[in-house]
């Protein structure tokens, strides 16, 4: 299947599921991240949830990652130039949605892509390859490919794979493993 036909697959599926859903699932997917060997690393990098999109609650995995003392990561998104910027949450971090309804921080200290030794990917679909698709803007795709070659990338879904993207490019940044409700994908 295409990303266009995925994402539009994939935001009806989302449309779905309830606010307890969307809470149960979110909950399973932190569970299962504690099962992962990925906690000796120190900059984690987290997207604060769309709830319009009914995406994955984050909320879960910031609690895990603070009660495990490490440092957090979250971005805002620059239009202009399709890349993001990279903040430490802090107790003083002010958060505000932008225009599409995503919380970023205002400011604060800002953080190096190449700092990141995890990161958190959204998504609205993915394959059994590790490609993924996104809202269609590159922000992510941007970001991946300027960290560090061992920084790990972790897809969150609430699904499981497609079998295949038909229409993956050059730009594209695959994940080295996906977390469902269900278990860890390792790609």
């Amino acid at each position: 299947m295409d990303k266009k036909s995925l994402r539009q697959k994939a935001k009806v599926e989302r449309q779905k599921l309830t606010q307890e859903e969307i809470e149960d699932k979110s909950l399973a997917i932190a569970n299962q991240l504690l099962r992962m060997d990925i906690w000796d690393k120190l900059y984690y990098h987290l997207f604060l949830t769309i709830e319009e999109q009914k995406e994955i609650n984050t909320e879960y995995i910031l609690q895990i990652l603070a009660g495990k003392d490490k440092e957090i990561v979250i971005s805002k998104c620059e239009f202009a130039t399709l890349g993001m910027m990279h903040f430490l949450l802090t107790d003083n971090t002010k958060i505000k949605k932008n225009s599409y309804n995503v919380p970023e921080p205002v400011d604060g200290l800002e953080v190096p892509d190449t700092k990141i030794d995890v990161v958190f990917v959204p998504l609205l679909a993915y394959d059994k390859q590790g490609n993924r698709v996104g809202y269609g803007k590159g922000f992510y795709d941007n970001f991946l490919s300027k960290c560090k070659p061992e920084t790990i990338k972790i897809g969150l879904s609430f699904f499981p794979p497609e079998e295949k993207i038909n229409d993956v490019s050059e730009n594209d940044v695959k994940l080295d493993f996906c977390v469902t409700p269900e278990g860890i994908i390792s790609f």
